[in-house]
């Protein structure tokens, strides 16, 4: 289902389940065995720290061209703060980070943004999601503006995937249940898909990747 897709278009390319299965434990490290349908799944620490340092690569070449670069997660309770820290390191590095439009909608809900990040708001509450049109609305809302597209996305869910799809260089954070990001790095949509629990009990389990990135990138 399209809801799967995370914003990319991926045709018929995808519908042989073991294909599917191959780029997520080369890229994630989960079980490559069909048969495994229940218990525990598994994320390779080292496939992390690995897309992490090409992650790092994109965002130092942003700091180096000062770059425009817009976040956005649709995980505000887990991945919130690590976009805002990698927003002020790289707006302290001299890049634009883009101000989105005032007013969008999408998704029965509003675009805004606090802390540098997009999200979606509903009924004063942030919301979980895997939609993709909020960060269409941004883009086409950036467009009616007449005000220029940002050069880099830094997000997570449908909010990397659609700007992937659009055309701008995108570095998506994914857990190994959604595994549209991994396809579209593995087409070449997304520059890069980090793999890691996408939720986890405290955000500031978070903070020793942040550093670890930031450092990597020469941002800290």
């Amino acid at each position: 289902p399209r809801h799967y897709w995370l914003g990319l278009e991926l045709g018929d390319r995808w519908s042989d389940e073991q294909d599917v299965l191959a780029v997520m434990a080369e890229r994630c490290g989960v079980s490559d065995d069909l048969g495994h349908r229940a218990g525990q799944d598994t994320i390779d620490p080292e496939l992390t720290v690995a897309a992490l340092d090409r992650a790092a690569v994109v965002l130092a070449k942003a700091a180096e061209d000062r770059k425009r670069v817009l976040f956005a997660t649709g995980h505000p309770g887990g991945l919130l703060d690590v976009h805002r820290a990698t927003a002020a390191a790289l707006r302290a590095a001299g890049c634009d980070i883009v101000v989105i439009p005032e007013g969008l909608r999408a998704d029965d809900g509003f675009v805004v943004q606090f802390a540098d990040v997009a999200v979606l708001e509903r009924g004063a509450t942030l919301w979980h999601t895997h939609s993709p049109e909020p960060m269409a609305a941004i883009l086409d809302g950036l467009a009616r503006e007449g005000r220029p597209l940002p050069d880099l996305v830094v997000a997570d869910h449908g909010w990397a995937g659609r700007a992937g799809q659009r055309g701008i260089d995108a570095v998506g954070y994914a857990d190994c249940n959604d595994p549209a990001l991994f396809l579209g790095e593995a087409e070449g949509t997304l520059q890069v898909t980090v793999p890691l629990d996408d939720h986890v009990t405290s955000p500031r389990f978070y903070d020793p990747m942040t550093a670890y990135l930031l450092h990597a990138a020469g941002l800290s």
